[in-house]
């Protein structure tokens, strides 16, 4: 597994590295939908530690298949 994000590190909206995943927007209608990485929310604030993330990231991996011959 690749780690796309800091393992220890947390994740506040805004942050650039999340713009990977997509925007405030896009985030939002993930945790509205319950599809998106997991997260913590407290009060107003959003916040996914790198560890979620990664592990988010590693479960949505495709491997393309090779062509049958």
């Amino acid at each position: 597994m690749a780690n796309l994000f800091e393992q220890s590190r947390s994740y506040v909206l805004g942050d650039p590295e999340l713009e990977i995943l997509g925007d405030r927007a896009k985030l939002a209608q993930w945790r509205h939908r319950g599809i998106g990485p997991a997260y913590y929310k407290l009060g107003r604030k959003i916040i996914y530690r790198g560890e979620d993330l990664n592990a988010w990231a590693d479960a949505n991996r495709v491997e393309p298949c090779s062509e049958a011959d």
